[in-house]
């Protein structure tokens, strides 16, 4: 009976790989009494570095509107190097599109907020993200795709 290896896990390293923010309505903004609307945009991404690295990206876009102007606009682009080595296929990819964005999402939280303040704004505080529940959604919506190619052909 052969002895199966036991799936091994590492952070490498946790870095900012982009960022942007633009405030073109400063500083009479700053005279007007402050209503924000604050709208989020999350994408992920992982490819394979070399066998059994992988980079991970999290891409998170952040449109804070005052009124009918757009007040900032902060695009952060947070990304680790993680270690993945003997996992199966599907616990690869639940690694690379849950786990792995779930311990970046609090660096990249921490930018926006710390960019939002620097940019002479209140602190932005954004809420806590359930990857678990949007890869979930993401595999059903690839594999329903999936389903309705077949149909079509």
């Amino acid at each position: 009976m052969s002895e199966q290896a036991k799936p091994e896990f590492s952070i490498q390293r946790i870095y900012t790989k982009d960022i942007s923010f633009e405030s073109p309505k400063t500083p009479e903004l700053f005279t007007e009494q402050w209503t924000p609307e604050v709208k989020m945009e999350i994408n992920t991404n992982a490819k394979a570095i070399k066998d059994p690295l992988y980079e991970v990206g999290l891409k998170i876009t952040v449109t804070v509107q005052h009124k009918d102007n757009v007040a900032f606009l902060i695009e952060v682009m947070q990304a680790g190097l993680f270690t993945l080595k003997d996992f199966d296929k599907a616990q690869l990819h639940q690694m690379l599109g849950s786990f792995c964005p779930n311990i970046l999402y609090p660096y990249a939280r921490e930018v926006i907020s710390s960019l939002a303040a620097h940019g002479g704004f209140p602190a932005l505080y954004l809420s806590p993200i359930n990857f678990d529940a949007l890869y979930a959604q993401q595999v059903k919506k690839l594999k329903e795709a999936s389903d309705q190619k077949e149909i079509i052909v």
